[in-house]
């Protein structure tokens, strides 16, 4: 009689077990009544239906009880354990109350599930968005694929245009600004960011000084502006938000005074060729080394190639004494008539091994062999002097077969000292640029004898170091000092270089004094060139801008 009391006990425990399980697996379906769950193929398929019987009109938010009908709708949802998951969910439609609402009916939507004209659950919405904002079409419905979500492309890129922008009221007190290609030399755009935090705050569709300042004043409160040495930005700036400060990229100045230090440099390279150190006299007096010894005599071979030679040859010979002609000899000795009348015309062996073995026939050059060889060993060892030298003696044969005949002679002989090259202009430069801790004692050696055989480049290496000291140190205070000091040497190429400062003196002042920088803009914008990358030219400038500003 305990029976049923136990089945029931154990139906309950399941239920409340499979009702955890699904809380835990699926808790966005918290406010739905699930009915069944069954796997259909590949796919695992859920029946569900509300339980409200009230909802509010989404136009006029007006709540209602009168049910107008029922319908099904079918969501994809997030995949679990590998497979799909499709949600057939049974949802009311309710009938508006207020009779002037443009909404006669309207059919109602679980919060956290579903949204309207929604085919996906809110869940596999928000995992879509992420892959198309990180990976973009192609690489994200790969993705998608492995995640049993399969999507074109074409559907994350439509997800990622329909994100909303973020909303951007006032303009971040310290801005970056910096432009980045659309297309390479054709036409560009300007990202903007908040250096504060270093997140992009909106792109702009040029980098036109009247598209800068018209964002300025529709986004107020911007007091610094971070930016490189580009004219358009600056009138941009002055125009859009007059009172902000405006500060000049050390970066880029520094890069401004390098090319600077590079033309002085080009202009006295002449110096840079005493720095080339002389080669050193070689300490070995002993005379230069003998070339191959001549083969030996044919007489002294031993091998298997003379031995045969000799016995063939005594064979020929003695067959020929007998009276026996070249082809009754070729078919006893199985040999061929040629090579039987070679034998039979050498009276001696030894003329028959001089070439036997080598597989070359004998060479003009070798009648000249003792010739070569006592011209290399007095030290002789230039090809063309030697083929002029035999020409006089009757040869007849090419150049090219004279330096073949001498080339393995040459593996004996050590090349001669290479002359020391003087540096380049670049590497004198960069002993100019850098730090002198960081030079080793052979640069800090050079640059000392540069700067005292030229008072120019003396003079170039102090304003150098003093600029680098005032932007290391952010002494802005100083730079007016500087540039009267450099205008009164003999240093045209840095006197451009103060033109362009004085064009621009607030901005590169501020630049040597303040924190900030343009170093979050670029990295930026390196960034941006990434996503370009990554979209395989799908980076049209509204989905172009979606990305910057929405990945994370």
């Amino acid at each position: 009689m305990f029976r049923p009391v136990a089945d029931c006990l154990i139906t309950t425990i399941c239920s409340v077990l499979i009702k955890e399980l699904l809380a835990v697996l699926f808790p966005h379906l918290a406010g739905v009544c699930i009915d069944e769950v069954f796997r259909s193929g590949a796919t695992v398929q859920i029946r569900a239906r509300t339980g409200t019987v009230k909802a509010a009109c989404p136009a006029c938010g007006t709540p209602s009880r009168r049910v107008h009908s029922h319908y099904e709708r079918r969501l994809s949802d997030t995949a679990v354990g590998g497979q799909e998951v499709l949600i057939h969910l049974r949802v009311h439609r309710f009938f508006c109350r207020t009779d002037a609402c443009a909404k006669a009916t309207f059919a109602e939507q679980v919060p956290g599930l579903t949204v309207r004209y929604g085919r996906r659950s809110v869940r596999a919405a928000q995992a879509l968005q992420a892959i198309a904002l990180a990976l973009s079409g192609r690489a994200g419905a790969r993705l998608a694929g492995r995640l049993a979500a399969s999507v074109s492309r074409m559907t994350l890129i439509r997800l990622i245009r329909s994100l909303p922008d973020p909303v951007l009221v006032a303009g971040p007190r310290v801005l970056g600004v910096d432009d980045f290609a659309l297309r390479r030399g054709h036409s560009y755009g300007t990202i903007l960011i908040d250096i504060s935090t270093s997140t992009p705050v909106d792109v702009l569709i040029d980098r036109t000084a009247d598209t800068l300042a018209a964002w300025l004043r529709a986004h107020p409160g911007v007091e610094i502006v971070c930016r490189d040495r580009a004219g358009a930005y600056a009138v941009g700036i002055a125009r859009g938000a007059p009172h902000a400060t405006q500060v000049a990229d050390r970066w880029h100045l520094w890069r401004n005074l390098g090319e600077a230090v590079e033309r002085t440099v080009t202009r006295h390279r002449h110096h840079l060729q005493a720095l080339a150190s002389a080669p050193s006299t070689p300490t070995d007096t002993s005379p230069p080394p003998e070339p191959p010894a001549p083969p030996r005599s044919s007489a002294d071979r031993h091998d298997r190639i003379a031995t045969r030679t000799r016995e063939r040859h005594a064979a020929i010979h003695t067959l020929l004494d007998q009276g026996q002609g070249l082809r009754e000899i070729a078919r006893l000795l199985s040999l061929g008539r040629n090579t039987v009348r070679r034998f039979a015309r050498a009276a001696d062996p030894e003329d028959l091994l001089v070439h036997a073995g080598t597989g070359r026939r004998p060479k003009t050059l070798e009648t000249y062999d003792s010739y070569l060889r006592r011209r290399w060993a007095e030290g002789c060892t230039n090809a063309e002097l030697l083929y002029r030298e035999l020409q006089a003696l009757g040869y007849r044969g090419s150049t090219t077969t004279l330096r073949q005949y001498v080339h393995p002679w040459r593996a004996a002989t050590p090349p001669a000292p290479a002359s020391a090259r003087p540096p380049t202009v670049r590497q004198a430069t960069g002993w100019f640029l850098r730090n002198p801790a960081n030079l080793d004692p052979d640069e800090q050696q050079h640059l000392d004898a540069l700067t005292t055989a030229c008072p120019q480049l003396a003079a170039l290496r102090l304003h150098v170091r003093q600029f680098a000291e005032m932007m290391v140190h952010r002494q802005g205070q100083n730079l007016e000092t500087w540039m009267n000091a450099v205008q009164g040497d003999d240093l045209p190429d840095l006197h451009s270089f103060v033109t362009g400062l004085r064009r621009d003196q607030d901005a590169v002042t501020a630049g040597l004094t303040l924190p900030y920088s343009s170093g979050p803009v670029e990295g930026h914008v390196n960034r941006t060139k990434m996503l370009k990358r990554q979209m395989y030219g799908r980076a049209n400038p509204d989905l172009l801008r979606k990305r910057i500003l929405l990945t994370d």
